[in-house]
């Protein structure tokens, strides 16, 4: 329909009737505008003939001029408030609170502090800054595995898959067994699966395809119930052999923050509750 038609019931279009309103409405807006110009000017006149006035008189009575700035001020601060609008007692200075860098530039200055740290040759760091958290990422039995890797080295696992022509679709039946948990000592041998996990994501182990160089070690683990059942359920199953070993971030780690001596460890460890 087009906009400058009636409508059925004999009213003006729409369009028309806002432009109406708002003319009729105009004359209210500009009283209220002027209003509040006028009031805002008084405001500030009555402010500074009372401001110029008090100096006059502090000045004839010689009173000191520290007092008269400080009560000058407050009456601009009030002044202030009451342009815009602020209560009692907020001051217009502090309403908004300074802005904060964005967290790019945040993130660029400890960035830039690092390599100002890693330039300066008197700079010391006892150790990695991660290890910290990485000792509150850790279970009590993963510390064990921990040290049993750092004593003990590279520790044999092997994986058990089903045993195809060529290799065609030769199923994965299990992973990543190995007699880390029973040589380690934990006290939970049913979550070793999840401390190993839980060691790699936090950098300080890896599982390498790589197997150790002493085939005893596998003939050993091979021999193990769950890796013959795992070898029952692939049918005509077969062994890979692989290992388990620190990292040299877990290295480093273990060096630092593990203690080895058994009587360093009842030393060091707090008392029994």
């Amino acid at each position: 329909m087009d906009d400058d038609a009636y409508s059925s019931n004999g009213q003006p279009p729409r369009r028309e009737r806002l432009d109406v309103s708002l003319l009729r409405a105009t004359p209210t807006l500009l009283r209220l505008a002027a209003g509040a110009y006028v009031r805002g000017a008084q405001w500030g006149l009555a402010t500074s003939v009372r401001v110029g006035s008090r100096m006059l008189r502090a000045a004839a009575s010689g009173e000191s001029p520290a007092e008269l700035v400080q009560e000058a001020s407050a009456d601009m601060r009030d002044y202030a408030r009451h342009l815009l609008g602020l209560a009692d007692g907020a001051d217009p200075l502090e309403s908004e609170p300074a802005a904060e860098p964005p967290d790019h530039v945040v993130l660029r200055e400890r960035g830039a502090e690092l390599l100002a740290q890693s330039a300066d040759v008197g700079y010391e760091e006892p150790a990695h800054p991660a290890f910290d958290h990485v000792l509150d990422e850790l279970a009590p039995d993963e510390a064990r595995i921990l040290r049993l890797l750092h004593t003990g080295g590279p520790q044999p696992a092997v994986d058990v898959r089903e045993s195809k022509p060529l290799g065609i679709a030769a199923q994965l039946v299990a992973e990543g067994l190995s007699m880390i948990g029973t040589q380690s000592g934990v006290r939970f041998l049913d979550r070793v699966p999840s401390y190993l996990n839980n060691l790699e994501r936090l950098g300080l182990i890896w599982f390498s395809r790589e197997p150790l160089g002493d085939p005893l070690r596998y003939q050993v683990l091979e021999a193990q119930p769950d890796v013959l059942a795992a070898l029952n359920r692939a049918g005509r199953g077969k062994t890979i052999r692989r290992s388990i070993k620190l990292t040299p971030f877990g290295e480093d780690f273990c060096a630092t923050v593990l203690p080895v001596d058994t009587a360093e460890i009842e030393t060091l460890a707090p008392p029994e509750q």
